[in-house]
């Protein structure tokens, strides 16, 4: 933390939060609240769940699009939304060691235990779920942090996973985490490291490919030792890190910072991976960078990397119909676009064509842009409107559709 250096250390924006987060009148009424001596805790605690429920706790549809069927009947906990991966959100893994500003899973720690939540403890059910759905190539353990549990925790759901002929055809375990930032140490020194680690390797000896979602939003989270040392520890286990963070308003809105990033998590053995556009929940309007902005940005970080650390992806919308890339702006027929493609969809068929966009310098989300050539519309929106109308209708979630 550069104390330095506060409000605008960009580590300090990272995990402390900011008054910008919210508008003027929100910040105003919160503030009034808890100077008035007469407003109890329950008061503020309604005062603040109003103030989220405007926020879009759950983005891109997660609740009425993402959710699959089992028998007949919703799975808690669990979202498939593209064919081959499957998202499950243990119980015990809902929160993290420490929370960030810009969190889009924001609604998974606040109302703990009420519907709002992504959560399950079934492990069989996650097991019987795997084994029906032969399509089911990767399982992304996430939250929360699932490496707040214990390894004892994470191996309950793990591994009955791995020597199980009906999930045979999986082929990948993921754990999206910044434990690895925020707490090495649970690689190195807590009392149940070498069990997670063993955990690790157990995976990796059943054939079974392990990846770990680590999330670095800065170069200084790298340049910690301890961090390297916990690195080198889950790399020995034959497991894989692959790098991902949002590019962040007042956090990392710099190529500077992209390029070094990208440098550093190669140069320790990491796989850049993507970078995502601040998504469409919480304070959005504090963190976002428009989508041009953003894709000159990435390109000239892009442009600075050797070859080997060319793998990262993006900039890149985790939007409704799926993940939404910013791969170019260009000049077509005279005509000034925003070049977009995804790089994964609900309907797998939409994966081969680019889009056009008409150009706009302000907008910082899919549904701000136009299509480009007097397009009224875009060429995936009848089928995504029938995608929904089948889900609605009891066929479960896209995932489930094209499976």
């Amino acid at each position: 933390m550069g104390w330095s250096n506060i409000p605008n250390d960009p580590y300090f924006q990272l995990v402390f939060p900011q008054p910008g987060m919210l508008t003027p009148n929100e910040l105003g009424r919160i503030t009034a609240a808890m100077n008035h001596p007469a407003t109890s805790r329950v008061k503020l605690r309604m005062l603040a769940e109003s103030i989220r429920a405007n926020l879009n706790p759950h983005p891109s549809n997660q609740k009425q699009e993402n959710v699959p069927l089992l028998d007949g009947a919703k799975v808690p906990g669990m979202q498939h939304k593209y064919r081959e991966t499957v998202l499950f959100f243990p119980t015990e893994g809902q929160f993290c060691h420490s929370f960030c500003t810009y969190c889009f899973r924001w609604a998974q720690f606040t109302s703990v235990g009420s519907g709002q939540q992504f959560q399950s403890k079934d492990a069989e059910t996650l097991q019987r779920y795997v084994a029906q759905h032969k399509s089911t190539k990767d399982i992304l353990f996430t939250g929360g942090d699932p490496m707040v549990m214990s390894a004892v925790l994470l191996r309950r759901y793990i591994a009955p996973l791995l020597h199980n002929p009906d999930t045979a055809h999986l082929q990948t375990i993921r754990i999206g985490t910044k434990s690895l930032a925020y707490w090495p140490y649970r690689y190195l020194t807590d009392p149940d490291a070498k069990d997670v680690l063993k955990l690790f390797e157990d995976v990796a000896k059943s054939g079974k490919h392990l990846a770990v979602q680590a999330h670095f939003s800065h170069p200084r989270e790298l340049e910690n030792p301890v961090v390297a040392e916990a690195i080198r520890a889950i790399r020995m286990t034959g497991a894989q890190i692959r790098c991902q963070s949002p590019l962040i308003r007042h956090v990392n809105d710099d190529p500077d910072v992209w390029a070094h990033m990208w440098e550093l998590q190669t140069r320790l053995g990491l796989i850049p991976y993507y970078m995502f556009i601040e998504r469409d929940t919480g304070a959005k309007s504090y963190f976002s960078v428009p989508l041009t902005a953003a894709f000159s940005l990435f390109s000239n970080a892009y442009s600075r990397l050797s070859g080997l650390a060319r793998t990262v992806r993006g900039p890149i919308m985790s939007a409704s119909p799926g993940k939404v890339a910013v791969v170019g702006t260009q000049a077509i027929h005279g005509e000034k676009v925003i070049v977009l493609k995804f790089f994964q969809s609900r309907d797998p068929a939409w994966l081969d064509r680019l889009f056009f966009a008409t150009w706009n310098e302000k907008a910082s989300w899919l549904d701000e842009l136009d299509p480009a050539f007097g397009e009224e519309k875009w060429f995936w929106e009848e089928g995504y409107r029938g995608i929904a109308e089948r889900g609605r209708a009891g066929e479960g979630s896209s995932g489930q559709m094209f499976g």
